[in-house]
């Protein structure tokens, strides 16, 4: 089996459709379907950073010495999931779409509800159920993706492995937080 590319199809095709922009002929996916899939996934790492920010400026108040422990970490989060959002608006941009920002249809669109939380437990326990819907959901879509679409697919994989890692530090800090919450609601700390 030779190698060998149509340097004058290619060379043809790229002057020709030079208003696609970066979508060329080599492109195997369905532009239009990639970035409705896209702008859910904007919406739901636009709602995941308006719950983490939320949840940062509130864990001190609810949580205490602890809540202090992670205010910063939460404020990470928060930023690390408007850096997502920024990343996806980009490349729906440069599948030809609109990143579409409506803020009367982004909770619908959003795989993972907000829950603003009473306590730091509750919201933590919301944090780390969203991020495990945020894996469950990316890694469908990076599946749905395969090679029909490897940029998109490397960038979803790239924002997947970040929530996995949101989702392992909220999980390690629940375990940590579990026994100070106990003492403090009058319980004996359970030990495993």
């Amino acid at each position: 089996m030779e190698f060998k590319l149509d340097m004058e199809r290619i060379r043809d095709s790229a002057r020709k459709h030079i208003d696609k922009g970066a979508v060329t002929d080599a492109y195997q996916g369905d532009a239009s379907a990639v970035c409705d899939i896209l702008n859910d996934a904007l919406a739901s790492e636009l709602v995941c950073w308006l719950r983490y920010t939320r949840h940062a400026a509130m864990a001190a108040h609810l949580g205490g010495i602890a809540g202090e422990a992670i205010q910063g970490e939460l404020r990470t989060h928060a930023a690390e999931e408007l850096g997502h959002a920024d990343i996806i608006a980009e490349r729906i941009m440069q599948l030809g779409g609109e990143p579409d920002y409506d803020p009367k249809s982004i909770a619908q669109r959003a795989h993972a509800p907000y829950v603003a939380g009473t306590s730091l437990e509750e919201m933590l326990t919301e944090d780390l159920i969203a991020e495990r819907i945020a894996i469950e959901t990316y890694s469908e879509i990076i599946r749905f993706l395969g090679d029909r679409d490897p940029t998109t697919r490397r960038m979803m994989e790239g924002i997947l492995a970040k929530e996995e890692e949101h989702a392992d530090e909220i999980a390690d800090w629940m375990r940590r937080l579990a026994p100070l919450t106990q003492k403090a609601n009058g319980q004996s700390p359970k030990t495993t």
